[in-house]
């Protein structure tokens, strides 16, 4: 990996948002490709940085700095990216009815964005209906339920089952604090993810898009 490239995944892995902006301007400057910028410098530092935080070697606060320097640097990149199709595919976030929580859905979409997907997040406390008109209206790869409460999580078979009335063979993945790995398997989820670096994982192993 270029110097250049090595600084950048250090700027984002310690949450260093105008360094990131400035280190992929001249990234892009030396002729290095924006693919090449994503994929070896600014993916592997969310992902590094997701690790750590699966092993409660990094918390909250260092994963949302990253994610800003990741999105950051991403401002400059994405109009050289235009032309390069990148993302792994289409993800549709939301966190269930009744459910205002939006810390660990944004931590979600960081992560899936530092993973490279697309995220449309459609925000918290959002009805069953309105899942299912996204999901027509966008056709993602994958939709994703969020919930932090107990009580709010029951809402996730619900959607499922609008979501699937719709396409049968929808991929839909379920996470937050209560909802469990025996939670997912009871409701038919297609996939869950305990923390939000497991979940870019896991979308990654739905799609087939490896590590």
């Amino acid at each position: 990996m270029s110097e250049i490239l090595e600084d950048l995944k250090r700027a984002i892995m310690q949450g260093e948002e105008e360094q990131s902006a400035e280190l992929v301007g001249r990234a892009l400057e030396t002729g290095l490709s924006p693919r090449a910028i994503l994929e070896e410098a600014m993916m592997p530092a969310m992902e590094e940085i997701g690790e750590r935080f699966s092993r409660n070697e990094a918390f909250i606060p260092e994963l949302i700095v990253a994610a800003a320097a990741m999105e950051r640097g991403m401002e400059v990149l994405q109009p050289a990216l235009s032309g390069e199709e990148v993302a792994r595919g289409l993800v549709v976030l939301g966190t269930v009815h009744g459910d205002i929580h939006s810390i660990g859905k944004n931590l979600v979409r960081m992560c899936l964005e530092g993973s490279g997907f697309r995220v449309v997040d459609i925000g918290e406390d959002v009805p069953t209906e309105r899942f299912v008109e996204a999901y027509r209206e966008h056709r993602p790869d994958i939709l994703g339920l969020s919930a932090l409460l107990s009580s709010t999580m029951q809402r996730m078979p619900e959607v499922i089952e609008a979501v699937r009335a719709e396409d049968p063979s929808a991929l839909i993945m379920v996470g937050g604090a209560p909802v469990t790995q025996d939670f997912a398997d009871r409701i038919g989820a297609s996939g869950y993810a305990p923390n939000a670096f497991e979940a870019a994982v896991k979308a990654r192993e739905l799609l087939g898009t490896g590590g």
